[in-house]
């Protein structure tokens, strides 16, 4: 099944991260990566690696940088990472095994977090999609994220990735502030039966922040990780906090 998959990355300004991602994909025989202009350096370490083909274009959306990154790849499945994603060996292992029946398009990935390399106990961080049918997936944009549609069905892998970003906490700070002005934006305009229950969380504005941080440390526990758990619950509540600004900001006056 490896030789079936190219992996997909998208960077920008990933100098912390890339060279640790790519070091993980030495099974890949095609690395498929597209920087939006990196004016760090991240070209050099990606070109260093002869497995990767390297292409530039500018930035319009991620959905839309994935997309023209899945018309690059030459093979029928596509691992659709993050600069940020390590893979383990058993998630390897596990997909060198599969065997997908024909109404099998996809599969969903849960994700382990780490802060600085040290795993937490558990995060906010969903299950995404991550390995595809090239001709039969799409990705769309959905506030600040995107997602992938696919025209068929979507199993569960067993085996998890690792989200480690190593960026600095300013670097966090400048990505939260834009991807919150995006998830404002999709939050005002959203019919309200549409939202999840998060959603609806978040609509209250100034809730959101502190429910966040009560949710993470003790909910979900990491206030047992220490200083790494205490860090991501810190940025969670930054995040939220930098939203319910955003939905005050940008409310229309009544």
């Amino acid at each position: 099944m490896l030789d079936q998959i190219t992996p997909l990355i998208l960077t920008f300004d990933e100098e912390a991260n890339i060279g640790r991602t790519l070091a993980q994909l030495d099974w890949a025989k095609d690395v498929v990566v597209v920087d939006s202009h990196s004016t760090d350096r991240t070209v050099d370490i990606v070109r260093g690696f002869p497995n990767v083909r390297f292409f530039q274009r500018e930035m319009d959306s991620l959905a839309e940088q994935s997309n023209f990154g899945l018309q690059q790849v030459r093979t029928p499945w596509v691992l659709l990472l993050d600069a940020d994603y390590y893979v383990p060996r058993d998630f390897v292992d596990e997909v060198r095994e599969l065997a997908p029946p024909p109404n099998v398009r996809a599969y969903l990935s849960g994700f382990e977090y780490a802060v600085n390399g040290r795993r937490l106990r558990a995060s906010l961080y969903p299950a995404r999609v991550v390995l595809l049918r090239r001709e039969h997936a799409t990705v769309w944009q959905d506030g600040h994220a995107h997602r992938v549609l696919v025209d068929g069905d979507v199993a569960r892998l067993k085996s998890k990735l690792v989200h480690d970003d190593r960026k600095t906490f300013a670097r966090f700070l400048d990505r939260q502030k834009k991807y919150m002005r995006q998830e404002a934006e999709k939050l005002r305009h959203a019919d309200p039966r549409s939202l999840t229950r998060s959603g609806r969380v978040r609509r209250l504005v100034f809730v959101a922040p502190l429910a966040v941080l009560v949710h993470t440390l003790f909910v979900k526990g990491v206030i047992l990780d220490g200083l790494p758990g205490l860090r991501y619950a810190w940025e969670r509540f930054v995040a939220e906090l930098i939203l319910s600004r955003e939905l005050l900001r940008r409310r229309p006056a009544a």
